[in-house]
C-alpha cells in the first residue's frame, strides 16, 4: 500500500488563504494512481487560521464545494480512497468531520471529531451534542482493512487508545492540526498511539514555517513504532509505501507467545482502576470472587422483576450479579422479560415475540406489581448494557423459542452478541442458555462469551455432564434436580455451580455448605446479609 500525506502551508494572516488554498488543490492535482490513500489535514475548508466563528464560516463556503469536489474527483483518476476534514453542516449546525471518498469518488463515510477543545466549543461554537452521548470507536472496513480515526485534540487522550485497538483496527487516519505542539511531541504522541494498537498512523497536518518546530509532523508510523516519514516542518506531499498486514507482534511477557502489545496489556486489564472508571466498576466474572448472590430478575420483591428499578436497587445494595430474560420482538428487537406470554407482566395480551417494539411500549409493565410503578415500559436488553456494563456480573437468560433442537434465529443471535461487545462488556456477562443446540451456536458464534447450562425438563440429572461434554463454564441447578456428588463434579472440572433459587436463609447457608457458588434469589436484601456473613 502507498499513503500519500499532503503538508500544506498556514498562516494566521487569512490574506493566504486563496493562495494556500490553491496549494492544497495543486497537491490534489499530482497526486497519481500509483498511491492507494490520500490524507489532507484538519480543516482544509479553512486554509489560514481564523479568529471567529463568522470568520470561519465564511472560508468555509467559499471552499467547501470546491474542496470536496475535487477530493472526490482525485478519487476516482487515482483509484485511491481520500480522506479530508472540513465542517459539515448538521441541523442547521456544523461539526468538526472528516469524509472518506471511495475509489469511485463517493462518500462512504464521516467521522465526527470526538473530542472538541475550548476554541471549537466557545469560539466557533460547533455542534457538540453528539460528543456527550455513548459511542463506539468509529471504524470503516474498506477492501478487507479496518480504518480508524482520531482528529487533532483526540490525539492527546490515551484512554481512548485501548478502545480502538480491540476493534483490530489495521491504519488509524489522523486529519490534524496541532498548531501548539512540537514535532518531537507529535511524533511521541504516534508512535506510541500505533504501537498500542498495532495499526498504522497516518497524520496529516499543516506548517506555519519549515523551519518552526511546532505544527507540521506529517507522518507514518509502523506498529512497531518505527516513523517511516515525518515531515517536520517542510511544505509539500510525501509518499509512504508499506504492508497494512506486516503488525508488531512480541512475547506476551517473558516466555510466552508473541501477541500484539495490546493484547498483553488487555491480560492484566485492571479497568476498575483507571479514570473515568472509578469504583462503579467490578471486577469481571474470572476474577469477581464467590461464593456471590445473583438477584434473580433483579431486586424483584421489591420492584417490577426485569425492570429498571428492581436492577439498580440490587446493583446499588452491593449485587455481584443479577439475572434477567431476554426475547427478540418480531421487528428485531431484544427486550427483557421473563414469560413469553404478556398477561402475567403487563397490560397486555398475546406473545412478546409477537408484538413489535412499538406495539410493546403501549403497554404497561409496572402496573400489575403495584400503583407506585404504573408507567413503566418494556426494558431494552440494550438499554440494560448501556446503563450497568461492567457495573455488575449479568447472567442472561436468552429464552429458547422452541425445545426441539431447533437454531436461534442468527440475526438475533448475531445482535445479542454485538451488544454485548458493543458496550465493551464480555468479559462481566455469562450467557444462561438451556438446549445444546443454542449452546453450540452461541460458543461456535462467540467462543469468548461464558456459558452456563441450563436446566432440561427431559434431562434434569444430565446438567453437569452436559456442561462437561460442550465445554461450558457453568451450570445452573434447578432445585431439587442436584446433589453434593454432582457440584463436586463440576469443580473437579471447573465448572462454577449456580442454583435456581433461593429465599431462605437457612436453605441458603446449606448450599454453601454443599459448596454451590453462586444462589439466585428473588429477595436480594435478606439472602446477601447471610451470604456475607
Amino acid at each position: 500500500m502507498k499513503a500519500c500525506i499532503i503538508q500544506p502551508p498556514y498562516s494566521r494572516d487569512v490574506s493566504f488563504s486563496d493562495e494556500y488554498f490553491k496549494y492544497k488543490m495543486n497537491c490534489l492535482d499530482n497526486c497519481d494512481d500509483s498511491v492507494d490513500i490520500i490524507v489532507l489535514p484538519e480543516y482544509s475548508d479553512v486554509p489560514c487560521a481564523t479568529s471567529d466563528r463568522e470568520e470561519t464560516l465564511f472560508y468555509h463556503k467559499k471552499y467547501i464545494n470546491t474542496l470536496l469536489d475535487k477530493c472526490s474527483e482525485t478519487a476516482r483518476r487515482c483509484n485511491a480512497l481520500v480522506f479530508v476534514n472540513a465542517l459539515f453542516e448538521i441541523n442547521g449546525n456544523y461539526r468538526n468531520t472528516t469524509y472518506v471518498y471511495n475509489q469511485k469518488g463517493e462518500v462512504i463515510g464521516k467521522y465526527f471529531k470526538k473530542h472538541l477543545p475550548p476554541l471549537e466549543l466557545n469560539t466557533l461554537e460547533l455542534d457538540s451534542d453528539y460528543t456527550f452521548e455513548y459511542s463506539e470507536p468509529y471504524i470503516l472496513e474498506i477492501d478487507g482493512l479496518r480504518y480508524g480515526f482520531l482528529t487533532c485534540y483526540d490525539f492527546y487522550f490515551y484512554e481512548a487508545y485501548a478502545n480502538i485497538a480491540r476493534n483490530n483496527v489495521d491504519i488509524i487516519i489522523g486529519c490534524s492540526l496541532q498548531r501548539s505542539d512540537s514535532h518531537d511531541a507529535i511524533e511521541t504522541m504516534c508512535r506510541f498511539l500505533a504501537y498500542n494498537t498495532n495499526a498504522y498512523v497516518v497524520r496529516s497536518s499543516v506548517s506555519f514555517d519549515e523551519n518552526s518546530d511546532i505544527c507540521g509532523a506529517s507522518m507514518v508510523v509502523s506498529p512497531y513504532g518505527k516513523v517511516l516519514c515525518n515531515m517536520k516542518g517542510r511544505f509539500g506531499m510525501e509518499t509512504v509505501e508499506f504492508d497494512p498486514n506486516d503488525k508488531c507482534y512480541k512475547p506476551a511477557g517473558f516466555g510466552n507467545p508473541d501477541a500484539a502489545h495490546y493484547e498483553y496489556i488487555e491480560f492484566g486489564r485492571k479497568p476498575w482502576q483507571y479514570r473515568p472508571a472509578g469504583s462503579a466498576i467490578i471486577n469481571d466474572d474470572k476474577t469477581l470472587r464467590y461464593p456471590r448472590v445473583c438477584a434473580h430478575r433483579g431486586f424483584n420483591t421489591i420492584a417490577p422483576e426485569n425492570s429498571m428499578p428492581a436492577f439498580g436497587a440490587a446493583i446499588a445494595m452491593g449485587a455481584e450479579e443479577i439475572e434477567f430474560d431476554i426475547w427478540p420482538t418480531a421487528d428485531g428487537e431484544i427486550v427483557s422479560c421473563h414469560d413469553r406470554d404478556l398477561g402475567r407482566v403487563s397490560t397486555g395480551e398475546g406473545l412478546i415475540t409477537d408484538k413489535t417494539m412499538s406495539e410493546l411500549e403501549k403497554l404497561d409493565f409496572g402496573k400489575k406489581f403495584g400503583p407506585k410503578f404504573v408507567g413503566l415500559s418494556v426494558l431494552k436488553f440494550e438499554d440494560i448494557l448501556k446503563k450497568f456494563s461492567c457495573h455488575v456480573i449479568m447472567n442472561i437468560h436468552v429464552k429458547p423459542l422452541n425445545y426441539v433442537g431447533e437454531p436461534y434465529p442468527e440475526d438475533m443471535m448475531k445482535k445479542i452478541i454485538s451488544l454485548i461487545r458493543k458496550y465493551d462488556c464480555e468479559k462481566h456477562v455469562y450467557l444462561m442458555l438451556e438446549t445444546d443446540c443454542l449452546i453450540k451456536q452461541f460458543k461456535a458464534y462467540a467462543p469468548d462469551i461464558s456459558i452456563c447450562v441450563g436446566h432440561l425438563n427431559g434431562r434434569p440429572w444430565a446438567i453437569v455432564d452436559r456442561a462437561i461434554g460442550l465445554g461450558c463454564q457453568k451450570v445452573q441447578l434447578f432445585k431439587p434436580y442436584f446433589n453434593k456428588e454432582m457440584i463436586d463434579k463440576a469443580h473437579a472440572n471447573g465448572i462454577i455451580c449456580n442454583v435456581f433459587w433461593s429465599d431462605d436463609p437457612n436453605e441458603t447457608k446449606e448450599f454453601l455448605d454443599m459448596g454451590i457458588d453462586t444462589i439466585l434469589t428473588n429477595d436480594y436484601n435478606l439472602i446477601s446479609q447471610h451470604v456475607k456473613r
